[in-house]
């Protein structure tokens, strides 16, 4: 059972490397029971102004907060964890952290199928969502393990950071159609920059109103997406 994991962070934060660490620890162990935990590593860009410009960060990470900070009716900050769109906390709250996961676990879920049918491309399909669920969008996630920074500047000064599966790339594929199911082959756009063997793609659909993350699928970004099959 996969459950999305968002942590909002930032270089720029001396928070925010003990939450990067708990993400890091929960996705290797993978201890919460009968669930894969899939890390999105969300920099934000409002730190850049206090002293370093943190090198994974965008403003679209900073506006998806701001979603759910209207969502949770509270401010924005760092380290956050956002479970599913479900639950928020401070990502450093190593055990709150995993009982969000358990919980976030077993709300129903979408049914999404992914697979590489040509070089650089990918299908998704998505069907059976939850009775009652409003406009829903379905989004394609790139994410790349293994990043770490060397900070010159700012709160974390001369520390070496190592980061939870960084957030490349993320757009939307579309909206699910009203009969609950959508199907897409979508092109996946690569930068020379990324590690292919690194890299993981990561679709979810989620509910607009609710911001709750209705399913989620992945895969890694293996030869078989580079090559054809």
């Amino acid at each position: 059972m996969p459950v999305v994991v968002e942590l909002f962070t930032s270089e720029g934060c001396s928070s925010c490397p003990a939450a990067d660490a708990a993400l890091r620890e929960l996705t290797a162990a993978q201890s919460v029971p009968g669930v894969e935990v899939l890390a999105l590593g969300e920099h934000v860009d409002y730190w850049n102004r206090l002293g370093w410009q943190d090198p994974f960060s965008s403003p679209q990470f900073t506006m998806r907060q701001r979603g759910y900070a209207q969502v949770f009716k509270q401010g924005s900050y760092t380290p956050q964890a956002v479970v599913n769109g479900r639950y928020e906390l401070v990502g450093s709250q190593r055990s709150t952290l995993a009982q969000a996961v358990a919980k976030a676990a077993q709300a129903p879920r979408a049914t999404i199928a992914l697979a590489y049918p040509s070089p650089g491309r990918l299908a998704v399909k998505v069907a059976h969502l939850p009775t009652g669920t409003t406009a829903a969008e379905v989004e394609l996630v790139l994410t790349e393990s293994g990043l770490a920074s060397q900070v010159g500047r700012g709160e974390n000064a001369g520390r070496l950071l190592h980061h939870a599966a960084v957030v490349r790339a993320w757009r939307t594929l579309g909206t699910v159609g009203a009969d609950g199911t959508f199907a897409i082959t979508a092109p996946l756009q690569l930068d020379a920059a990324w590690q292919p063997a690194h890299l993981r793609v990561v679709v979810l659909v989620q509910e607009l109103a609710s911001r709750h993350i209705l399913g989620v699928a992945s895969l890694p970004l293996a030869a078989t997406a580079l090559t054809a099959n």
